[in-house]
């Protein structure tokens, strides 16, 4: 046999060790090459589709939401705000001025009145009452609550030409001169039905609310101290039943303005 070089089985040992080295490392990455690719899909599978942007807020809602905030706290304040409203114009409104004694009375009792001589005293059936006109007729209130008591058919019957004052501005007046029209009597001893405490008070409103006396006058002042004020003692014996029209002159002849005398029947107007 031909012995064949040592230097000729080293090449090739040395060959076929190159070759089963490649076949070998080729062999690692197509192993590796499956695990590789199964711990990646699922990782690509798991990947979600990103959201469209949203769009930016309008002005105005921006706006809304930046604003600042009323606090909790003042929800209550403002809860309470017709509450202090209600409050406040109750505070400021005038208190009604409240009328006593005989204009008190009178007021009330007028209504049975104004069917003749109008609710303002405008008159109608019954004579003209506002705008002095009472005053003119009648300077002294006795003389009024006497006509007023009697009525003008016991004028007549008494033979009584005229009541009031007699030198009236544009004549005095005849008992049945106006329209023909009587007054009819209001005191209980004539036949009407007011005590003379009403009486005394419906005088009062017509010659201080009606006809616009003024109390603080230095004309009606003392006249009102005594008849019409809500101290009168006057009205408040009438009411009583402690004196009468009959008795006033004497009874309160005391006073600083000394009443004069009224009486239950049909007189002549006595002029001072």
């Amino acid at each position: 046999m031909t012995e064949i070089p040592e230097h000729l089985l080293n090449r090739s040992k040395a060959r076929r060790a190159e070759a089963s080295g490649a076949t070998s490392g080729d062999s690692a990455p197509a192993a590796a090459s499956p695990a590789t690719t199964a711990s990646t899909a699922p990782a690509k599978a798991a990947e979600a589709p990103k959201p469209n942007a949203p769009a930016p807020d309008p002005v105005y809602v921006k706006a809304a939401k930046t604003r600042h905030k009323i606090p909790f706290w003042a929800m209550s304040g403002l809860a309470l705000l017709p509450v202090w409203a209600a409050l406040y114009l109750i505070a400021i409104k005038p208190a009604e001025k409240i009328v006593e004694g005989p204009m008190s009375i009178g007021a009330t009792q007028y209504a049975t009145c104004a069917g003749c001589h109008g609710a303002e005293g405008a008159g109608g059936a019954g004579r003209v009452l506002y705008q002095g006109e009472v005053l003119k007729t009648f300077p002294r209130i006795e003389d009024m609550l006497n006509f007023v008591y009697n009525g003008s058919q016991k004028y007549v019957a008494a033979g009584i030409k005229q009541y009031g004052d007699p030198n009236r501005e544009g004549g005095a007046h005849a008992p049945l001169s106006y329209n023909g029209n009587p007054m009819p009597m209001q005191g209980e001893k004539a036949g009407g039905a007011l005590t003379e405490a009403q009486i005394l008070g419906v005088v009062c409103h017509e010659r201080y609310t009606i006809s616009g006396a003024d109390p603080t006058s230095e004309k009606y002042k003392d006249e009102y101290e005594t008849w019409c004020s809500p101290d009168s003692e006057i009205f408040k014996a009438l009411e009583a039943g402690s004196t009468s029209f009959d008795t006033i002159e004497k009874d309160f002849a005391m006073l600083p303005k000394k009443p004069g005398a009224v009486g239950t029947t049909p007189r002549a107007s006595i002029m001072k």
